[in-house]
């Protein structure tokens, strides 16, 4: 008993480690053009960014989480000696690479790190699963950089006046909003509901089915959200158009870093979800909330640096080019917690930004075949380093007497 007290203990210092370093690193940039814009000054942008991203986590973070704990592995259920091996494992990876200048991918060295400590303790692949992961991931350059591309586009045409296309993205986040997985949204079966579910259901709106179990009434609560939205942004442009982009680059820069929180919190909570159950008894809302505190910190110490150093970035894409990036990053990364997918929110933002540059006839910020090589290398590396490293580290842990 003495040795899996311990063992949890060193899981859980692990975790609040991760997240601290997830809040430090992956939340700072969608704020970033606002203070670029000079529409919020760093400390308070790192401020907000501590609290959004601390509650996105919450709120949003249950299915990347379970599917960290839970599904990446056949057969076996995750024991504190694996949980903590795959979590200092991935930790210890990052804060190498960090240190010596080379960022590793957050999602990738934790599923890496947690395959292979599954593996050792005797699991098996879950191949559908990684298909399903190897897919998104591969997707999300591609769907964001067109979809980012063609947006920097619009705003961009003389066609489309400012004070109809911002309000229209501002709807459309909207809409999305009203739809996104929420933990307190109570639910007819397990999981995440939405507000648009909620209400639709509470309210006795039409139930006829549209797509699976999305109504009727689902639409019509998330095209009322949808237009309010519209309709705000659209009086803020028609009041002053300046401040009005600036209003809304902060508002959209806060939803951003609210699902930021949500997609980066289960890469440190993620192993822990097994040992909640079965060691701890308590629910998955407990752990969630340590990952919170994690990432709160870790935004508050260390964001006003980033924020700053990003920042002077995003002064050279302008405040359209730089909505024309977050709305794809919105809405891919509210996709993967859908779907239960990690990912790294750094790519997710650069794959946005690359194709925003593009729009204005630049080079995609260098965009090159050797660099997308490189990058898809540094996923490989990461994932089968990690997996390696953690299967190691496991087989010689668990030799020990007391340990296993």
């Amino acid at each position: 008993m003495p040795a899996v007290v311990f063992l949890v203990a060193i899981a859980l210092v692990a975790a609040l480690f991760m997240s601290f370093t997830v809040g430090a690193n992956s939340n700072s940039a969608p704020v970033a053009p606002a203070v670029g814009a000079n529409a919020l000054s760093v400390l308070r942008a790192a401020l907000l960014v501590g609290v959004v991203a601390g509650l996105g986590a919450i709120l949003q973070g249950g299915s990347i989480s379970e599917t960290i704990g839970k599904d990446l592995i056949t057969g076996v259920s995750i024991t504190p000696l694996a949980a903590a091996t795959a979590l200092l494992t991935a930790a210890t990876l990052i804060t190498v690479g960090n240190s010596y200048g080379y960022p590793i991918p957050s999602a990738f060295t934790v599923t890496g790190a947690m395959i292979g400590a599954g593996i050792a303790l005797g699991g098996g692949f879950a191949t559908h699963e990684y298909l399903v992961i190897l897919g998104f991931w591969f997707a999300i350059p591609v769907v964001e950089a067109v979809l980012a591309y063609g947006l920097a586009r619009g705003l961009r045409s003389d066609s489309i006046p400012e004070t109809l296309g911002v309000p229209l993205l501002a709807g459309t986040v909207g809409y999305a909003l009203a739809n996104i997985q929420l933990t307190v949204i109570p639910t007819e079966t397990e999981g995440q509901g939405s507000i648009a579910a909620f209400a639709a259901h509470s309210s006795h709106l039409l139930s006829i089915d549209l797509v699976g179990s999305y109504t009727v009434g689902m639409v019509l609560v998330s095209a009322a959200v949808g237009l309010a939205a519209f309709g705000v942004t659209r009086l803020l442009l028609e009041r002053d158009e300046s401040a009005g982009i600036d209003q809304f680059l902060i508002a959209l820069g806060l939803v951003v870093v609210f699902t930021s929180g949500g997609t980066q919190v289960g890469l440190a909570t993620g192993p822990l979800e097994a040992i909640f159950e079965s060691e701890l008894h308590l629910a998955s809302i407990y752990l969630l909330a340590l990952g919170g505190v994690g990432i709160l910190a870790g935004a508050w110490i260390r964001a006003p640096r980033l924020i700053q150093a990003v920042s002077n970035e995003y002064a050279s894409l302008g405040p359209r080019r730089s909505i024309a990036a977050l709305v794809p990053a919105f809405l891919v990364a509210q996709a993967a917690i859908v779907f239960g997918i990690p990912i790294s929110f750094n790519k997710v933002m650069i794959a946005s930004i690359v194709g925003s540059g593009l729009a204005a006839g630049g080079s995609g910020d260098g965009v090159s075949a050797r660099k997308a090589g490189y990058t898809v290398g540094s996923w490989v590396a990461s994932m089968v380093g990690a997996g390696v490293v953690s299967f190691g580290l496991y087989s010689a842990l668990h030799a020990i007497p007391g340990l296993a």
